[in-house]
């Protein structure tokens, strides 16, 4: 089995990627409660913070804070992908004999894509980029217009604006320099 580098910064901040396995599928606004049923309970076994987190129908970006002291987001991705997966209805098909054999139901990628945020300037950049993420694949006009985002709670704090991004400013401007 490979042995992926990553890296294990106690407490550390980190931006994810996860990626449906098939990428036409919507299942993650179809099932938009399952997803955040499936976050709540996680987190009462680690009690990360979700700085900022969207949901597009087939991958979510997110970014979360570890408790001082802990490097487990692994375990917290796959439970993620886990509880979400064990509460679909029905049987998803699986194509692949070594996903059969792991009793998989085949509906994520099995790797997800992180990254350490390591300042305040890359930490607004990552957020910035889940919040435009909708927009940049034409699901919305306007960032405020996508339910699916912890845009909003931003919004309630006076930490962005309602209009925010909705006038191509910042276009392209997120994510890693």
């Amino acid at each position: 089995m490979p042995q992926y580098r990553r890296d294990r910064t106690p407490g550390g901040t980190y931006f994810f990627t996860v990626n449906l396995l098939d990428r036409s599928q919507s299942l993650l606004t179809d099932y938009i409660s399952l997803l955040r049923a499936s976050i709540s309970r996680v987190k009462e076994s680690y009690p990360f913070y979700v700085d900022a987190l969207v949901v597009l129908p087939e991958h979510f970006h997110m970014v979360l804070t570890l408790p001082k002291g802990s490097c487990e987001y692994s375990d917290i991705i796959r439970f993620i992908k886990s509880n979400f997966s064990k509460g679909m209805p029905g049987s998803s098909n699986i194509t692949c004999v070594s996903r059969t054999k792991r009793k998989e139901k085949g509906i994520w990628q099995r790797r997800f894509w992180e990254h350490r945020i390591k300042d305040e300037v890359d930490y607004k950049r990552h957020i910035d980029y889940c919040y435009f993420n909708p927009v940049k694949h034409n699901h919305v006009k306007k960032v405020s217009d996508w339910p699916y985002s912890t845009f909003h709670r931003d919004v309630s704090a006076g930490l962005y604006r309602k209009g925010w991004a909705s006038e191509g400013e910042n276009e392209g401007n997120f994510g890693e320099a």
